[in-house]
């Protein structure tokens, strides 16, 4: 097996709301099948901002009303990709608070989500979890299982 070094940087939106949080179901990648904040992956020449927006817009269908930056985390972690090759994934996370408006979006995106929808942060457990998704919800003084 062949292993290959990767750095991605993605901006991500914690959408809080009545004790409730949007989070996506991964439908390919390291994180598949776990709950992810939406976001992903800045284009060439986008700002974080432009990111955090379109990002939640093609994963929840939801519009960014305001943000603000809670911090900036990493995660790597090696996976098994196609082809007996594993990835060896430096993770950069910019992730914001968000305020977002509009209805959220259940179909899967076609790329990397099966769906945004909201769960209630009590009933959540962090096996179920990514590690951005965890690594928010401490910081914001929840409990996870």
């Amino acid at each position: 097996m062949r292993e290959i070094k990767n750095k991605h940087i993605g901006c991500y939106g914690i959408i809080i709301k009545d004790e409730k949080i949007v989070l996506i179901k991964k439908a390919c990648g390291g994180y598949l099948g776990k709950l992810d904040l939406p976001g992903g992956g800045m284009e060439h020449g986008e700002k974080k901002e432009e990111t955090l927006k379109r990002e939640i817009m093609e994963e929840a269908g939801l519009i960014v009303q305001s943000y603000k930056l809670l911090d900036v985390t990493t995660n790597t972690f090696k996976w098994q990709m196609k082809d007996n090759l594993i990835e060896n994934l430096h993770h950069i996370g910019i992730l914001f608070l968000v305020e977002a408006s509009g209805s959220l979006k259940t179909d899967p995106d076609g790329i990397d989500s099966n769906g945004a929808y909201w769960y209630e942060i009590k009933k959540l457990k962090k096996e179920d979890l990514t590690p951005f998704t965890i690594y928010a919800l401490e910081k914001l003084n929840y409990k996870l299982k």
